[in-house]
């Protein structure tokens, strides 16, 4: 690569940075103010999130176009939505489960992919909304998620780029680097460290949750990856500016708050998974 080829690169690469900040700055106070309010406010952005997800998945698969598929697993997830809205988690089990087998007997062609995608969205969905629900503990509890997946995210773009050396999987994601990888799970040590000093939890539980969380979110990133190069996508959508798609910017997301209602609903039941995660 000559010089005149390298400045237009490193020009469009501080562009996507300056965009990714910006959108960022935009969404993140955004989800925070919705995530304290929860109730029926935050179930309706996990919603409509989680038909994002959903429809995002088909278009990666190539079927985006198949009304019946999309119409069935959108209005499945709407029914869903209004049930975890009026806490009624059984019915929403009921809504998801009926909109899966859908879904499954609709589709005309990889049904397997199409299953796979309305139960990711429907995870997300679900699991976001029950590690809110504990009035007690469910905000901070969601914010213990979202901050490790965001500083997982930024400390490792940063010390990716900064750093570099060797690949993590080339071959799903040629960005990625073990560096990038290390420091995002640094990242997440700190704000566990942060929660612990501030009294909202002991710190031996919360460093090892950071650090599964931060893992999983790092899974969730690479298996989004390896998805859309097993179908030649770039990027799931271009709805995000600087970010690609709600696939591309919540995949992390996805796997980490997932693991973390499942380990809140075992140790405290569907009443207190936040409860379940900070409470030692």
């Amino acid at each position: 690569m000559t010089e005149g080829e390298a400045a237009p690169a490193a020009d469009q690469g501080s562009r996507n940075l300056m965009m990714r900040v910006a959108a960022a700055l935009i969404l993140a106070p955004v989800a925070v103010a919705v995530a304290w309010l929860g109730g029926w406010l935050w179930t309706t952005l996990v919603t409509v999130a989680a038909i994002g997800l959903y429809v995002e998945w088909l278009m990666i698969v190539g079927v985006a176009r198949e009304t019946r598929v999309v119409t069935s697993g959108a209005v499945a997830l709407v029914l869903s939505g209004l049930c975890l809205a009026a806490e009624r988690i059984d019915a929403s089990l009921l809504a998801l489960a009926l909109g899966l087998a859908a879904v499954a007997l609709l589709s005309p062609e990889r049904r397997g992919w199409i299953a796979t995608g309305f139960f990711y969205a429907a995870a997300a969905q679900i699991a976001s909304v029950l590690v809110r629900l504990d009035q007690t503990c469910g905000f901070v509890a969601l914010m213990l998620v979202l901050l490790v997946v965001w500083v997982t995210d930024i400390g490792g773009y940063f010390a990716g780029r900064g750093i570099g050396g060797p690949k993590l999987w080339p071959r799903v994601s040629p960005k990625k680097t073990w560096a990038g990888a290390i420091g995002g799970f640094a990242a997440s040590l700190v704000i566990a460290g942060a929660f612990a000093a501030a009294g909202l939890g002991n710190a031996g539980p919360l460093l090892l949750l950071a650090a599964v969380l931060s893992i999983a979110s790092q899974l969730g990133d690479l298996f989004e990856s390896a998805v859309k190069r097993r179908f030649g996508v770039k990027d799931s959508s271009h709805i995000i500016p600087g970010h690609g798609g709600l696939l591309d910017r919540l995949d992390g997301f996805v796997a980490a708050i997932v693991l973390a209602a499942i380990f809140g609903f075992l140790r405290a039941g569907a009443d207190g998974v936040g409860r379940g995660l900070m409470v030692w």
